[in-house]
C-alpha cells in the first residue's frame, strides 16, 4: 500500500507540522511504501526526495526540510482516485491513503478534506464538515452546548462588532460585566495557542483583543477559568460504525493532564521549553472522574460527526470540580512531547499501532461513503 504523507502548509503551525509529521512516518508500518509531499508556507506542493524519507528514518529526533526541487512540484488530479492521485512534473503518481500531518488554518479546517473528497482518495482523519466545525471555537461551543456539553463561558466578538468606537466600547464592558478578569482572549480559528493571550486587567484586554485580531477575523474572549488542563485521545467513527472494521470503534484513551509551568499551556510551553509543563498519564483524578472525562470526549466526538482522530481538552475548575470541554483538535500534534500519542501508547495503543489504526479507518470510511447513491 502506498501511503502518502503530507506536510507543512501555510498556517501558523507549519514547523509543528514537519515535527509531527516525522514522527508519523517513522511510525508507518515497513509493510507500507511511503511517499512524501511538503507543502511550503506560501502554499507550494513538492514532492519530496527517498532521501528525505531516509534521513528521518534514521534519526528518531529530526524533523523534515521542504526541498523546493522545481521539477517535482506537485499538482491533485480531480477525480483521479487513488490511481492518477497527483501530478509531479510529467510523472503521474498514485495513493492508497493520504495521511495529511497538518495542523490549523488549510490542514484541519476541512479545506485539504474538501480537495481530497474531489480528488476521491481515502484520507485520513475527519472529513471536510467535522474539520471545518471543530477548527471554528464559536461553532464548536455552539454545537456541544447544544449537545449538553458544558463550554467554557465567554462571547464571540466579530471584526465588524468593533467598527465605531461605541461598538468597542460595548464590548469592554459586556466582557467586564459577564465574565469578569481574568478573560483568556484567543482567535476562533487558530492552533497551538496562537493569538491567545490572558488578559488580568483592562489594560491587558485592550491589547489582547489586538493581537487575537492579527490572526481571526473573529474572536472569542472567556472566563479564565482557574483550571487543571485535562486532554482525552479519541479515535473510531460512530457514524458509520457496524462492527464491521474494529478501526470504526469509538474508543478514548486517557485522559491526561497537563501541568503547565508558563501562565498557561501557551506555544513555548507546548513547542519550545522542554519543561514547560509536566504531562501526567492518567491524569491524578479519581476513577469516576475518569470515566466522566471519557464520556464526554466520546459524545462530542459523535455528535460533531468526527472520525479518524481527535484529542478533546478539558477543565476542571479548581474552585468548584466542574468539567468544561475547551477545545477539540481534529488533527493534534505528534511531536515526542505531544499527548495525544502518549496517551495512546500508555492505554495499550503503541504508535505504529495507531497509524495502522487510523489508515484503515480511513480507507474503510471510504468504501462505505462511496457506496452511497450520488445520482439516479
Amino acid at each position: 500500500m502506498t501511503v502518502t504523507v503530507i506536510y507543512g502548509g501555510k498556517s501558523g503551525e507549519h514547523e509543528i507540522s514537519l515535527v509531527s509529521a516525522a514522527a508519523v512516518t517513522r511510525n508507518i508500518d515497513s509493510k507500507n511504501t511511503v511517499q512524501l509531499i511538503a507543502i511550503t508556507k506560501d502554499g507550494r506542493w513538492f514532492l519530496q526526495p527517498q532521501s528525505e524519507f531516509e534521513r528521518i528514518k534514521a534519526d528518531s529526533k529530526a524533523s523534515f526540510k521542504i526541498i523546493e526541487d522545481e521539477s517535482q512540484e506537485v499538482s491533485v488530479i480531480p477525480g483521479g482516485g487513488s490511481k492518477r492521485t497527483f501530478r509531479a512534473g510529467s510523472k503521474i503518481l498514485s495513493s492508497d491513503v493520504i495521511f495529511p500531518v497538518l495542523h490549523g488554518p488549510f490542514g484541519e479546517d476541512g479545506t485539504i478534506q474538501g480537495l481530497f473528497e474531489m480528488v476521491d482518495v481515502p484520507y485520513v482523519g475527519c472529513t471536510t464538515l467535522g474539520s471545518a466545525i471543530t477548527m471554528d471555537k464559536e461553532k464548536t461551543k455552539v454545537a456541544l452546548a447544544q449537545a449538553g456539553i458544558p463550554v467554557v463561558p465567554g462571547i464571540c466578538v466579530r471584526r465588524s462588532d468593533l467598527a465605531t468606537a461605541n461598538g468597542y466600547d460595548t464590548i469592554l464592558e459586556r466582557a467586564q460585566k459577564e465574565l469578569g478578569f481574568p478573560l483568556f482572549v484567543k482567535p476562533c480559528a487558530a492552533g497551538s495557542s496562537d493569538g491567545a493571550t490572558l488578559a488580568k486587567d483592562l489594560a491587558h484586554l485592550n491589547g489582547a483583543i489586538i493581537e487575537a485580531f492579527l490572526w481571526d477575523d473573529k474572536i472569542l474572549i472567556e472566563k479564565a477559568v482557574n483550571a487543571r488542563e485535562i486532554e482525552c485521545s479519541v479515535t473510531g467513527n460512530p457514524t458509520i460504525d457496524d462492527d464491521s472494521c474494529p478501526a470504526e470503534k469509538l474508543t478514548a484513551y486517557g485522559p491526561g493532564e497537563i501541568a503547565p509551568k508558563h501562565d498557561f499551556y501557551d506555544y513555548d510551553a507546548k513547542y519550545n521549553d522542554p519543561d514547560g509543563a509536566d504531562l501526567l498519564i492518567p491524569a491524578n483524578l479519581p476513577e469516576e472522574k475518569l470515566e466522566e472525562v471519557r464520556t464526554l470526549a466520546k459524545k462530542a466526538f459523535a455528535a460533531l460527526d468526527l472520525a479518524g482522530l481527535s484529542r478533546v481538552d478539558f477543565f476542571i475548575d479548581k474552585d468548584t470540580n466542574k468539567l468544561y470541554l475547551n477545545e477539540i483538535n481534529t488533527m493534534p500534534g505528534f511531536t515526542q512531547i505531544s499527548m495525544f500519542p502518549k496517551m495512546c501508547g500508555a492505554f495499550g495503543l503503541d504508535f505504529t499501532s495507531l497509524t495502522n489504526l487510523l489508515i484503515d479507518e480511513a480507507i474503510a470510511r471510504f468504501k462505505k461513503t462511496r457506496n452511497l447513491q450520488t445520482s439516479r
